[in-house]
């Protein structure tokens, strides 16, 4: 199996792009590139070329660097097949649960809708990586732009049944203020006072608090953790479903 180096890239005041290198097979992916000069400059500093940019979803600063990347690299941008008409340069579309392969590594394609409904997430099985846009922060969900609520559980659900080792890569810095609603709503959460300080840290080094694994997230993200009885008492939802109590602390999220 090969493995994959994955480097983060900030870009824009919050977005994280990432570029992916193969070095048994020298391939590289970009993913979700909002700009293009952390890429270009990247791949000059290491001597790398560019052949696929992956997008999980449409929004502009995920998708604005495609088409000038693909000019300067002829690199061939990949994304969902039911939301090809507002990715930039697509070349490749993929449908649900459609295996591509980079290497001899294999990428399923899951769809993930609630933030867009065209959103996707890419699982790179062998390595397992999931990089999962705008669906999954550390501590934190995405925001609800075009599906609905019971879509975003559900997508959320999608992230948390990976297997807990997964490697989770997400499209924004937003942890800080993820950790200060978590401390409001989850009182008795050592591990997140723990990992609070920690993000601190990070922060005050500039450092990304990315990647989180599927573990950590079910240890300290409360939109992970919907059906524990100590998060429905703390919204006073004692008896609702989880599907219920996420909808609900996402509202309350929204509102912070």
């Amino acid at each position: 199996m090969s493995i994959l180096n994955v480097n983060i890239l900030p870009c824009l005041s919050d977005n994280y792009s990432y570029i992916i290198h193969d070095k048994s097979f020298n391939k590289v992916i970009a993913i979700d590139p909002p700009v293009v000069k952390p890429i270009t400059n990247f791949l000059k500093k290491f001597n790398l070329k560019l052949d696929f940019i992956l997008c999980t979803h449409h929004h502009a600063d995920h998708v604005d660097g495609n088409l000038e990347l693909k000019k300067i690299f002829d690199c061939k941008v990949i994304g969902f097949e039911q939301d090809s008409s507002r990715i930039p340069g697509i070349d490749i579309k993929l449908k649900n649960h459609e295996i591509w392969k980079f290497g001899d590594e294999t990428v399923k394609i899951e769809h993930a809708p609630g933030h867009t409904n065209g959103h996707v997430f890419y699982h790179f099985q062998k390595n397992k990586l999931a990089f999962v846009g705008d669906i999954v922060f550390p501590m934190g969900c995405g925001r609800i732009f075009e599906g609905s609520t019971k879509e975003m559980y559900e997508s959320v659900v999608k992230i948390k049944n990976l297997s807990n080792d997964t490697t989770i890569y997400s499209g924004h810095e937003y942890t800080i203020s993820n950790s200060k609603f978590f401390l409001k709503f989850d009182k008795n959460n050592i591990k997140l006072f723990e990992r609070s300080k920690k993000i601190l840290s990070l922060r005050k080094d500039n450092k990304p608090t990315i990647p989180t694994t599927v573990q950590l997230e079910k240890d300290t993200n409360i939109f992970f953790r919907c059906e524990e009885q100590d998060i429905k008492n703390s919204i006073n939802m004692k008896n609702a479903s989880s599907e219920e109590v996420f909808a609900k602390l996402r509202e309350l999220k929204d509102n912070f």
